[in-house]
């Protein structure tokens, strides 16, 4: 059978996307990174040329979804995985209506088939190199990827880690109340905030460029350069963060209760009977300890940011900007694997209905969840 074949055809009824003119405005966010929506916002730019994400044209003007295996998806790996990264090529630029072809990262055979979609004989090692690395994590929020791809030596122009726009429109307000403070410090000496500094300083922030309108910031904190840059991007993503968990936060809350609540069907043997009855307690457990590890990580930023506001200190905030992306791949990784417990749940159980689960579907769901926090509850 041909590698031709063996792509998965992709139509607007698939279950994962629903519609792929659904995701044709969406530009980066946790599940979705639509690079064809960049080439269209950003194509222009030289840097999107110079500093690709992937070399390969097709490639570069792909969908990349992070995906939860169906169970008519399993069989497609040697090995067993909850989720995975689907990459969907349009048949149709113009026209995602009409669907794409699509694989998984680390299906069999999926380098023949990337091949084949991409019409390329020629060494894609940097793009299958950067394929993977994607794989790797957990979620596709731009902030953890961008520093992922940065410290695997991988520069890619910052069109690719811009917000969606729904993402900018929602965050307009918190990042306006968060920074108020430091707008105001930012500028004492030509009278104080107004609304037009307020604005000006959060479109910027909220911006892929670092401009004129941030120099009243720059002085502020003493940075020149590319660590102003550095640093400018690493408040944006914690600012982001912070804003992403007060939507979270009363989620999580709702989705750990209503796992103790889960009506399970089916018969049961006494092995996964009590399987089920641990696991609740586990994952209601680790949730508790994932929330607690975030909040003290955010208190880092919290007290760097008190101590500028509150002394005019601007030192302390400064080192921590500098230091901050080290502190993005961890804290990302946790808020991905709860935000996926609680955006899963949610889209599997609707909010107002008892949420009930044959207990195959169940051991099934709970593993998942399992999964993505083990490695912190075995620390």
């Amino acid at each position: 059978m041909s590698a031709r074949r063996k792509l998965k055809p992709m139509r607007g009824k698939d279950r994962v996307t629903r519609s792929l003119r659904a995701l044709e405005r969406t530009a980066s966010t946790s599940r979705v990174l639509n690079l064809l929506a960049i080439q269209a916002d950003s194509g222009h730019r030289p840097e999107h040329t110079e500093h690709p994400l992937f070399r390969n044209r097709i490639l570069n003007n792909a969908l990349i979804v992070k995906h939860r295996l169906r169970s008519d998806d399993i069989f497609l790996f040697d090995e067993a995985r909850p989720t995975a990264t689907k990459v969907i090529i349009p048949f149709d630029r113009g026209d995602l209506g009409l669907g794409g072809q699509s694989f998984f990262v680390g299906q069999r055979g999926w380098i023949d088939l990337l091949r084949e979609a991409c019409n390329d004989a020629s060494d894609m090692t940097r793009d299958l190199s950067t394929l993977r690395m994607i794989d790797m994590l957990p979620s596709l929020d731009p902030f953890l990827l961008r520093e992922h791809l940065r410290r695997h030596g991988m520069i890619v122009a910052p069109c690719y880690f811009a917000l969606s726009i729904g993402d900018l429109v929602q965050m307009q307000g918190f990042v306006s109340g968060e920074i108020s403070r430091l707008v105001d410090l930012a500028y004492r000496d030509t009278g104080g905030m107004s609304g037009v500094n307020a604005a000006r300083m959060v479109e910027a922030l909220l911006s892929t460029e670092v401009d004129d309108r941030l120099d009243p910031l720059r002085d502020t904190l003493v940075l020149e350069g590319e660590s102003f840059k550095e640093g400018v991007f690493s408040w944006k993503g914690f600012l982001y963060y912070k804003w992403m968990l007060t939507r979270l936060w009363p989620q999580l809350a709702e989705v750990s209760v209503e796992i103790g609540q889960l009506l399970i069907t089916g018969a049961r043997d006494a092995e996964n009977a009590r399987y089920l009855d641990e696991a609740r307690k586990r994952l209601q457990a680790g949730v508790m300890i994932e929330r607690k590890a975030i909040q003290r990580t955010l208190k880092v930023y919290d007290d760097a940011f008190e101590d500028l506001i509150e002394n005019g200190k601007p030192k302390a905030f400064r080192d921590f900007l500098l230091r901050a992306p080290e502190l993005f791949l961890s804290l990302g990784e946790k808020v991905g694997v709860i935000s996926h417990i609680a955006t899963y749940w949610r889209y599997r159980f609707p909010e107002g209905r008892q949420p009930t689960a044959h207990v195959d579907e169940a051991i099934d769901i709970f593993q998942d969840f399992e999964g993505g926090l083990s490695i912190f509850l075995a620390n």
